[in-house]
């Protein structure tokens, strides 16, 4: 098994309507903006042009589409968070990806990625409320454990697990070695 996996962007949607079809499993990203939706798309597929990443919060505006290797699909959904745009263009989100969510069948499993160097936010912790209410399965990614000191990593799975339980999986953009795990878990969802 490789590190990464050959990967194609498929198309952007607004809404459930505008979403594609397929008999694949359907992998939806959640996480606050600028945590590392994008780059662990890239990563994964080891292509660093193939998401686009951001330094500024908020950019990601609709659900993007990418199919890897016609085994699964990820879908970078609009961070949660901080975004400078209007508290309607905000509820408009919000209204259609809870409609993506709730509605989708293709959707297997979600990710919710977190942020390896910071605690735990008051939003990481509402998403996973709402996602449990509603018991949709979900795992959780924790990106940019290159950020943090190797003897930090194994205590800052073991705090995320204990606080959301389910799979926790580590993350690096910058080093692949964590990404077979994560695409074990995928390919054999």
């Amino acid at each position: 098994m490789t590190n990464f996996m050959q990967a194609k962007f498929l198309i952007s949607a607004e809404k459930l309507s505008q979403c594609p079809e397929y008999n694949l499993p359907e992998f939806p990203l959640l996480g606050r903006s600028n945590v590392g939706k994008s780059s662990f798309i890239n990563g994964l597929a080891n292509n660093k042009k193939l998401a686009r990443t951001s330094n500024t919060p908020g950019k990601t505006r609709l659900i993007n589409f990418f199919n890897f290797n016609d085994k699964f699909i990820l879908a970078d959904l609009p961070g949660y968070g901080y975004a400078k745009v209007s508290a309607e263009i905000q509820n408009r989100w919000q209204k259609n990806l809870e409609e993506y969510l709730l509605k989708r069948e293709q959707i297997s499993c979600l990710i919710q990625l977190v942020d390896a160097r910071h605690e735990l936010q008051k939003n990481d912790y509402q998403m996973r409320e709402w996602v449990l209410n509603y018991d949709i399965p979900i795992i959780t990614v924790m990106t940019k454990v290159d950020k943090i000191s190797s003897n930090k990593i194994q205590s800052a799975i073991s705090h995320v697990k204990k606080e959301f339980g389910g799979e926790v999986f580590p993350f690096s953009a910058e080093n692949n070695c964590y990404n077979e795990k994560i695409l074990d878990y995928l390919n054999n969802y």
